[in-house]
């Protein structure tokens, strides 16, 4: 007997024999060694195709990539391979290309797969010999290079699955069928709407239906309870922000058609998590969710869980806001009324899609208290005032100091106008809403608007509402901008 081969049968008799607990044993290792396999080179999800492709380029054995096919623009489908054992397993991430999350990961789990002589040998070889996996990273590389959803045709590839007018859609389907694979795992991202009661639904999961139906074969059953082994996993690290997404039938969708096709399909997205709009925290989830799964596969551990598992899962809703004012009490200015405000951040982007700011706007006025948020706060017993505008124009920002800006907002100014358009790093760092012309004070809080508020208690400004950011204008100035970037 080989030294391999009795390394191979000691590790497929302790990890086939486990119970849950040690499978929590195993998910708690590999989440805390996540930042020893991290790719370095991506620290945001703006990156680009050539990026990933120079990382997968100089990945080597044990891991072995190919070309499966062509962006319209021309650009790689790249398809990397790793193990040699009977049942297959295919993954395939940012099939649009502003969902990034579950590609981030995937450089990770390469990492990982690439290292050897540390305490998860054992498991590298059970996937090794029992799956042949085969991960797509970037299907859409021209929408990811953009930074948004559609191919360069304008077409949604997940959409694409029946009339294959996309080369992207038509790889995917391609390899799906030459590698007849057993498993697929369709990764993506949602939006931070997402939620489940009073949480963020930070990630979200689906065996899709392959019918109207919604019926469920052995194959999709097997889905379910590979789902149910994730989410046991996940739940340790964020309990209660695992939600089931809707598996309303949607005949165009790959997600569907794989699993009608005979592939055990799993969805994954990636939604919100508080302080991680970079989702670098989602995606050490992905990392270790990803890994668990495969083992998973390979021992058949997913056979401990059942339908009913996966059914308990609740049903991800949507409407989560980004900041929750309540019980602001509008001065008469303002109509007199008691009333709470939901805010939402839009993503301002530079000229390459590589950077943006954050800017608030006002979707919701009104009776929130059945609403939630990321950030909520209460403004009861405070008197409040809308925000004051500078009366002269900045020239330049630069030449704006810092105890300035404090001076300016305890005197309960919130807006500056300025002379020429705001670098990137100034929208991020400064505390103020910078506007190019002159505004209005508000008569009501409008829809759509970015409003500034002051909130008073016996006469004294404690608080200002900038830009979405709630906070002291008295506050330290390095906890201002660092609260800012949290945002």
């Amino acid at each position: 007997m080989n030294k391999t081969f009795l390394l191979l049968l000691i590790a497929t008799l302790s990890l086939n024999g486990q119970d849950k607990e040690s499978q929590t044993g195993l998910s708690e290792q590999l989440y805390a060694s996540h930042e020893t396999f991290k790719a370095g080179f991506i620290e945001h999800r703006r990156f680009k195709h050539a990026e990933i492709m120079k990382f997968i380029s100089e990945l080597g054995s044990p891991l072995s990539d190919r070309k499966v096919g062509s962006s319209v623009a021309g650009k790689d489908i790249r398809m990397v391979s790793f193990g040699q054992g009977d049942e297959t397993v295919l993954l395939w991430s940012q099939m649009h290309g502003n969902e990034p999350t579950a590609t981030m990961a995937l450089m990770d789990i390469f990492n990982f797969l690439r290292t050897d002589d540390d305490e998860f040998d054992e498991l590298r070889m059970l996937i090794s010999e029992y799956l042949t996996v085969h991960f797509i990273p970037m299907l859409n590389p021209d929408g990811a290079d953009k930074f948004v959803r559609r191919n360069n045709q304008g077409i949604d590839i997940n959409r694409d699955a029946l009339r294959l007018q996309t080369p992207e859609g038509t790889t995917l389907k391609r390899m799906r069928d030459s590698l007849d694979a057993d498993w697929g795992f369709n990764l993506h991202d949602q939006g931070r709407s997402s939620f489940i009661k009073d949480k963020s639904a930070t990630i979200s999961v689906l065996a899709p239906a392959y019918d109207f139906e919604k019926s469920i074969n052995e194959k999709r059953g097997d889905a379910m309870k590979l789902i149910a082994l994730m989410n046991e996993n996940l739940q340790a690290f964020i309990h209660g922000q695992v939600s089931q997404y809707s598996d309303d039938f949607e005949p165009r969708a790959f997600g569907d058609n794989i699993q009608k096709w005979g592939t055990r399909t799993i969805l994954i997205e990636s939604g919100g998590l508080l302080h991680d709009r970079e989702k670098q925290k989602i995606r050490r989830l992905n990392f270790m969710a990803i890994l668990m799964a495969l083992q998973g596969i390979a021992t058949n551990s997913h056979e401990g869980y059942s339908i009913e598992d996966y059914f308990d899962i609740p049903k991800t809703s949507r409407g989560f806001r980004d900041v929750i004012v309540r019980n602001i009490q509008l001065p008469e200015t303002m109509g007199g009324n008691l009333t709470d405000i939901a805010i939402n951040f839009n993503e301002v982007e530079n000229t390459d899609r590589t950077s943006y700011y954050l800017r608030a706007n006002l979707v919701d006025v009104g009776d929130l208290s059945t609403s939630g948020a990321y950030l909520i706060h209460d403004a009861s017993g405070y008197v409040v005032k809308p925000g004051k505008v500078y009366p002269e124009e900045i020239a330049e920002l630069s030449e704006l100091k810092v105890e300035e800006v404090h001076i300016l907002l305890q005197d309960g100014f919130t807006d500056i106008l300025v002379g020429t358009e705001p670098k990137m790093h100034q929208r991020k760092s400064i505390p103020m809403k910078l506007i190019r012309k002159p505004s209005v004070e508000p008569s009501r809080l409008s829809l759509g608007t970015n409003p500034s508020l002051l909130f008073y208690k016996a006469d004294v400004l404690e608080f200002v509402l900038v830009n979405g950011y709630f906070f002291s204008p008295s506050q330290n100035w390095d906890r201002i901008v660092a609260g800012m970037k949290k945002l």
